[in-house]
């Protein structure tokens, strides 16, 4: 039993479920008085300045995000193709656009080639961060190595990260570009986080409830232990794995309910998971993916 109430038919995802649109109503809530949930905004993998960039989704992306009005907006890294001054100064101008006071950003593999590290410390800040909003922290880590692609959080920083997550807060989240566990669909395995079980350790001692990653461009969800992972597609380039399209993530969190979205610039949104930051009890909404990155035979 998930501990969720049941649904009109069924809201346990299944394989026959990747045709259609899950339904999106059920789980409506507030957070108070408000009417609105405490919301989370993860841009990955924009890619400015190579030929599979796509400025018109991002331009949308962006107008969405704006829309929704978060309080805190993501970006898990990726920024630009090569490194480049030039790229990057195009991904500031969009991310400039964004209409939120609490904007984290990291690097990703390709913002570390051709000593890009330099110019995303001039443009956007530290490669690490720690954001605490309204019963919310948020530690971002920089797992990037100059011109691999692989990432490493490295033994050297467990400590800081459990030390920045000490205080007590409602919702502990962990930010890094790379994936700490292995995404479906997107072949043979070779740049996963190289000390991504050391990690795993280190963020279930800091009591964090909520991973988010990029880098692979597949969005997916998982649960591991009492540590919900969810990995973002790229928003806004066509190198696409499959029958994935360009998305982005929207976390709401309501109290101890979480529920994530992938939206779509231009085109809505579905559920990915949904959780209980409380008992741990969730439901994830995966097939759909399942089927765009996969075959049947």
């Amino acid at each position: 039993m998930s501990g969720f109430p049941a649904p009109p038919e069924s809201r346990v995802a299944r394989a026959s479920d990747a045709g259609r649109e899950p339904d999106l109503a059920y789980t409506q809530r507030v957070a108070d008085g408000s009417g609105r949930p405490f919301t989370i905004v993860q841009l990955s993998d924009l890619h400015c300045g190579d030929q599979h960039f796509l400025p018109n989704l991002l331009e949308r992306a962006i107008i969405e995000v704006n829309e929704l009005d978060p309080d805190i907006v993501i970006c898990s890294g990726d920024l630009t193709t090569f490194g480049f001054r030039d790229e990057y100064q195009l991904a500031k101008r969009y991310l400039d656009g964004l209409n939120c006071d609490s904007v984290v950003v990291i690097p990703g593999n390709h913002d570390s080639r051709n000593v890009g590290y330099v110019h995303f410390e001039e443009l956007f800040g530290a490669r690490n961060s720690v954001l605490r909003k309204n019963g919310v922290t948020v530690v971002a880590v920089d797992s990037t190595e100059p011109d691999l692609d692989h990432g490493q959080i490295g033994r050297g920083r467990y400590p800081w990260i459990e030390a920045q997550f000490a205080d007590p807060a409602d919702l502990r989240v962990f930010v890094c570009h790379h994936h700490l566990l292995p995404v479906p669909g997107t072949g043979r395995e070779r740049n996963v986080i190289y000390d991504a079980g050391d990690t795993i350790e280190c963020l279930q001692r800091a009591g964090v409830d909520l991973v988010l990653s990029g880098h692979k461009h597949v969005p997916y969800a998982w649960r591991l232990e009492n540590l919900f992972v969810v990995n973002a597609g790229t928003v806004s380039s066509q190198r696409l794995r499959g029958n994935v399209r360009p998305c982005y993530n929207v976390v709401e969190v309501d109290g101890t309910h979480v529920d994530v979205f992938r939206r779509y610039p231009f085109h809505g949104q579905e559920r990915i998971i949904q959780f209980s930051t409380e008992t741990r009890a969730f439901e994830k909404y995966t097939a759909r993916i399942d089927g765009e990155v996969t075959t049947r035979t």
